[in-house]
């Protein structure tokens, strides 16, 4: 069995594949605070209460968009499952070409949901992950990760808009049904989620101008493929989106797993 962790700013996201099926999968708090024991036992009590023996767990695969989490979530694999895990970082073989200015620059997060989506989907691509933070990733059909763009997410805005006003209120993220609202916490609302889908909306369409005249493709080929938490309530008010695709980063890390199998995460390995 194959575990997949993918430690986020917000939750670590774990799942279990048996013959690259996802068997079972968790969620938690990310917490800097908490050692590698905790974490340890907190992943192997979670995994007994759904009939899962962590012994049986071959490998282990890691991405992070957290760097001060590594060490300790790498001390806990080696600790709890004996296994050193792969960790997805530069040198790992992706099938992407990465046209970055700084490929080392790119989030791990990134490239494990481009790496699933062209594999999964095919043909050129706007890859885009409603998380802590907003993120755009354009994929050509021959796998060559071209760019994108990165925002706050809807929750990110939300808290820092309380946080920075004096007076605003902390709300629920619900869609308050309209634009002009009554009171504040609707006008909230209606500025973080109806403001979000606009912005959604303008994005994917200069991407795919973009992408439209690079690639010398029409920019109705282009698929858009969502995930992230506050997916499905975006795409409830956008016409942009094609799939929503809620395991893609997951499935992705099982995806890397197979092109990575044995890789020693001191070893450096060439695309």
């Amino acid at each position: 069995m194959l575990l997949a962790i993918d430690i986020g700013n917000t939750n670590v996201v774990l799942g279990v594949y048996e013959d690259k099926k996802l068997v079972e999968s968790w969620r938690m708090a990310t917490d800097n605070k908490r050692s590698a024991d905790e974490y340890g036992t907190i992943i192997d009590m979670m995994m007994r209460h759904d009939g899962i023996d962590p012994e049986m767990i071959d490998d282990i695969i890691v991405s992070t968009v957290v760097p001060s989490l590594l060490f300790t979530i790498e001390h806990m694999c080696l600790k709890f499952f004996g296994k050193n895990p792969i960790v997805v970082e530069t040198g790992i073989k992706t099938g992407l070409k990465i046209k970055y200015d700084d490929p080392r620059q790119v989030g791990s997060d990134r490239i494990v949901n481009s790496v699933a989506a062209h594999q999964r989907y095919g043909g050129n691509l706007i890859v885009v992950d409603f998380g802590t933070a907003t993120t755009f990733c354009c994929v050509s059909s021959d796998g060559s990760f071209l760019g994108g763009a990165i925002a706050p997410g809807i929750k990110t805005s939300a808290a820092a808009l309380f946080e920075h006003t004096a007076k605003l209120p902390n709300v629920d993220l619900e869609l308050p049904g309209k634009f002009i609202c009554k009171n504040t916490s609707e006008s909230i609302q209606a500025g973080l989620i109806y403001g979000h889908m606009g912005f959604t909306e303008h994005m994917i369409r200069g991407m795919k101008a973009e992408m439209a005249e690079e690639l010398e493709c029409d920019p109705a080929e282009i698929k858009v493929i969502a995930t992230g938490g506050m997916a499905t309530m975006v795409e409830s008010g956008v016409t942009c989106i094609d799939v929503i695709d809620r395991r893609l980063t997951l499935d992705g890390l099982q995806m890397l797993y197979e092109r990575n199998k044995g890789l020693n995460k001191k070893r450096v390995l060439q695309d």
